[in-house]
């Protein structure tokens, strides 16, 4: 089973630390959040009108009922002998409706409306001084309109909300890759790839989750829950019900007392699901790169399984966290049922009247929603802050090469490239991979550096193209530390030739164009040409813009080093370092590609790693290095005449190539 192995730098953050850092991708999109935040605070405003025609609305009911019980007639009227005054009881009717309707709590902006209508000749209220029209006009108009406005900023809450979210995230992407990039070649040597793919671009989806869905509830919940609550408070002054107010303060709290216990369990497990999504991230990214691998020792079927222990190791974490997640709507609901329950069983005994009942329990059914949105907002806020842990982790890790605010411009090599001293040690290893090392390349010759492996060869070209700094000592060009130099400054000076060359998945010919995007097709053409790759390029039907393929997969060996070669060619640097790139060739594309280094070393500085003695015969100074040391330098002669280490590994690879 494989587990997750938290990388070296990752840490904790608090809540505090990890939200304020999240205004600082979203200031620039202040405008848009304020808007959206706004409406949704205007959007709990539309409840109000919805509150005030609760309980006139009732009243005009119990108005009626109250009527017609006091028109009906009684038994023992019936049965007297006296007859009914008719027009005396139409009155009394009529006196009494009159009085019931007088009595209604009519919103505040009634009065408003009804002048409104009476100046256009409409009358809201019937002959008995009943609310039938007003009633009328309040369901087919008044909330009608209320309920478009409040769909309107609802959709501007959420719209704004999502846009400024949207444009953060692509921000923060682009920032978590731009960081990345600058980090040192021991950073990448330390963390596993996949993983940090899942960083930077999984992750900081979590930046929209908390800006389009938790600030929009944010905004909206509070607010509706204020306004319900504000008229409940005022609702029960008015009609002196204190009793009952203090009876839904004591228990409404009690709504978000499940949230405390299942908010803790909830960070736990939402770190562990991001942990794991990016191991399974982390396993196809490696399993696609070594497919070839993969592929030759038929272990399809192997890493199927492999992968899906993986698959099944973050479905575990990810069902825990749901249902502990789901667990907090239904228990918020089940204790807001029954305080509820309580609170009509109260009523009931206090023999409160459904008319003054009613207006206080629809605002809390109505702030039900948000209560238990803001429930699971603990839910959310707990995943957002195990995503943002994982990004600011990585965001405050500093590898980067370090470039002084004064460095010089370097735009020519004019002389030579001394290693003064210089030892360097990873910060992994036990010992140094480069120790005391003391050499110059003058300008237009040719160095080579010859040893096992593990002996410290690559390290010394990673010193000289500054993908490290020294721990001691230093290296000049031109005798100006290259620490001195601006980094853009010293890479144009220096090409790199790989013994495995990667491509991009992109034509052949940008691949050629990478590094000198200005060149033109004639240029890119005539660098192929040089690098004996232009027949094979125009061997196929597409020619220049045939597809590499990832990492070059579409092509050989050769055509792939060939291609670096064109590269290289057209970028034209004064330095160039050689990682042996004829070693696993075959003889006749080992011939090609030679040819082409032979076309690309002309009038240039040679630093290059040699693997066959044989191709470093001609090099004007040979450095010998064992465990990190130069034990041994000069040409090839004055070494194989020496009879040292040198001659050792000549005598092998001579007794090897025998064998052969």
């Amino acid at each position: 089973m494989a587990e997750y192995k938290k990388e070296f730098f990752d840490r904790d953050y608090t809540v505090r630390e990890a939200y304020a850092r999240v205004w600082a991708y979203a200031r620039k999109y202040r405008f848009r959040l304020l808007v959206g935040v706004l409406c949704g605070m205007l959007t709990a405003g539309t409840l109000v009108p919805f509150f005030q025609i609760v309980q006139p609305a009732l009243q005009h009911v119990e108005a009626h009922d109250a009527a017609a019980v006091a028109s009906a007639p009684t038994a023992e009227s019936a049965t007297a002998s006296k007859p009914v005054d008719a027009p005396a009881q139409v009155r009394a009717q009529n006196a009494f409706e009159k009085q019931i309707a007088r009595n209604s709590k009519l919103p505040s902006w009634y009065p408003k409306v009804e002048k409104l209508a009476a100046k256009c000749g409409i009358s809201l209220q019937n002959e008995k001084g009943g609310m039938g029209g007003a009633l009328l006009l309040i369901v087919c108009i008044i909330v009608p309109a209320v309920a478009f406005l409040r769909l309107g900023l609802m959709f501007l809450n959420h719209y704004c909300l999502s846009w400024a979210g949207s444009h953060a995230v692509a921000d923060l992407r682009m920032e978590l890759l731009e960081h990345v990039q600058k980090q040192n070649l021991q950073f990448f040597g330390r963390i596993d790839v996949g993983q940090i793919l899942t960083r930077i671009t999984g992750d900081p989806q979590q930046i929209q989750v908390i800006l389009s869905t938790i600030l929009s509830e944010v905004a909206l919940a509070p607010f509706e829950i204020f306004v319900a609550f504000a008229y409940i408070i005022w609702f029960a002054v008015s009609n002196h019900m204190l009793p009952t107010l203090c009876l839904i303060f004591v228990g409404f709290p009690l709504f978000v007392f499940p949230v405390h216990i299942i908010g803790r369990k909830v960070k736990k497990w939402a770190r562990h699901s991001l942990e794991r999504s990016s191991l399974v991230g982390s396993k196809v990214h490696e399993l696609l790169t070594c497919i070839r691998v993969v592929k030759a020792y038929n272990t399809e079927e192997y890493e199927n399984r492999r992968y899906r222990d993986t698959n099944r190791f973050l479905l575990k974490s990810v069902l825990r966290a749901l249902r502990i997640g789901l667990l907090v709507g239904p228990t918020v609901e089940t204790v807001g049922i029954l305080l509820i329950c309580a609170f009509l069983v109260w009523c009931f005994a206090m023999d409160v009247k459904i008319s003054d009942v009613v207006p206080m329990l629809a605002p809390l059914l109505i702030i039900y929603k948000p209560v238990k949105q803001l429930s699971k907002l603990q839910v959310q806020i707990e995943n957002s802050l195990a995503a943002l842990s994982r990004i600011y982790s990585l965001l405050d890790l500093h590898m980067e090469m370090p470039e002084k605010a004064d460095a010089g411009e370097k735009l020519s090599f004019s002389n030579s490239v001394r290693f003064e001293d210089v030892s360097f040690r990873y910060d992994t290893a036990e010992r140094e991979a480069v120790s005391h090392a003391t050499f110059e390349i003058p300008r237009g010759k040719t160095v080579a550096v010859v040893g096992g492996t593990g002996s410290g060869k690559t390290t010394m070209s990673g010193l000289l193209a500054r993908f490290y700094d020294p721990a001691a000592g230093r290296v000049t060009m031109d005798g100006t530390d290259l620490r001195d130099l601006r980094i853009g400054d010293l890479r144009k000076l220096i090409g790199v030739v790989a013994q495995e060359s990667i491509l991009f998945n992109d034509t052949i010919e940008e691949n050629i164009r990478y590094g000198s995007p200005d060149a033109t097709h004639d240029e890119v053409v005539a660098a192929a040409k040089l690098a004996n790759a232009h027949d094979f390029i125009m061997a196929q039907p597409e020619g220049y813009a045939r597809m590499a393929g990832e990492k070059g997969f579409a092509l050989s060996g050769g055509e792939r080093q060939r291609v670096a070669i064109a590269r290289a060619i057209l970028r034209n640097p004064p330095i160039l370092i050689l990682d042996e790139a004829t070693s696993a060739l075959d003889t006749v594309t080992e011939k090609l590609v030679q040819d082409a280094l032979d076309n690309l070393m002309k009038n240039r500085t040679i630093f290059a790693i040699a693997h066959r003695l044989s191709t470093v015969r001609h090099a004007d100074l040979i450095l010998v290095m064992d465990k990190g040391r130069i034990v041994e330098h000069g040409t090839h002669d004055e070494l194989h005449a020496l009879g040292g280490v040198y001659r050792k590994l000549c005598d092998m690879q001579t007794m090897e190539t025998r064998r052969g």
